[in-house]
């Protein structure tokens, strides 16, 4: 929990041109983690229909065939982030289309299966948000009101399990790009972090060679993930995608998306570690 601390105390003073500090304990970690699970307890729960589910290609809520590449993902990925100290994970694409989101979604179900796990999920890619239609749920004010100060960080998030949450947008965002880059945008995903504590923060962010909004936010992240599209993205659209993304954070590695011709058993596309 003090290295949470330690790091969401590096990221603000990074921001705001100060030292980093490490903050003092307050209180006891007993009495942290305790109101952590009483804020997380109290955010509002939005049933979620299987069937819907699994008509938009979100399978990895139960375990079976269909779950188990991204539960291979899922084991690669907490072995690094808990090697590192991580928390924050970003999902991109080279370009449009390639199924981030439908990634990002199986991602969290199957991390949060495993129930000693806190997960969060934040849609960043607010120009074209489409996770509350995916998973069939509405809720809160909107995750860019959380962004820009207008409601606290609560209004904005929905449980959908006990340890699984989101941070949806129902309508597009103008100003996506200036929202992300803003010092409000960062100080509202650090009080995010500080107050319900999540294991692994999942960051749904728009595809890197369309627009700047990724850009804008990568300082933010501490590793991410490049989704490809088998058929469609090309080898030097992920190669410039992957040099940009490793510029500004740590590239964990490439899912290969919508690989139709795989001999049984092989999943997908998965390499970096």
């Amino acid at each position: 929990m003090e290295r949470i601390q330690t790091a969401i105390a590096k990221g603000r003073a990074a921001r705001q041109g100060l030292p980093a500090v490490t903050p003092a304990a307050q209180l006891p970690a007993t009495v942290k983690a305790d109101e952590s699970v009483v804020a997380w307890s109290a955010l509002a729960e939005m049933p979620i229909d299987r069937l819907h589910l699994e008509a938009s290609r979100i399978v990895a809520h139960e375990p079976g065939a269909a779950a188990s590449p991204y539960d291979m993902m899922r084991t690669n990925l907490m072995r690094a982030m808990r090697d590192h100290g991580w928390t924050r994970v970003g999902i991109t694409s080279p370009g449009s289309s390639c199924g981030k989101t439908t990634t990002c979604i199986n991602l969290a179900f199957s991390l949060a299966r495993q129930s000693e796990l806190r997960v969060m999920v934040l849609e960043l890619d607010m120009r074209r948000p489409a996770m509350m239609r995916t998973l069939g749920i509405g809720g809160g004010r909107g995750l860019a009101a959380v962004l820009d100060g207008t409601v606290v960080p609560e209004a904005g998030l929905v449980k959908v399990w006990p340890n699984l949450a989101f941070g949806l947008n129902r309508e597009p965002v103008a100003n996506a790009s200036e929202l992300l880059a803003s010092s409000r945008a960062g100080t509202a995903i650090d009080a995010i972090e500080e107050k319900f504590k999540p294991d692994i923060i999942l960051f749904d962010m728009p595809p890197m060679l369309v627009i700047d909004d990724t850009m804008a936010f990568l300082d933010q992240t501490d590793c991410a993930l490049l989704v490809a599209a088998s058929e469609q993205s090309t080898v030097a659209e992920i190669d410039k995608a992957g040099k940009e993304l490793a510029a500004h954070t740590s590239v964990l590695g490439v899912v290969l998306n919508k690989c139709r011709y795989m001999d049984q058993g092989e999943g997908y596309g998965y390499g970096g570690y």
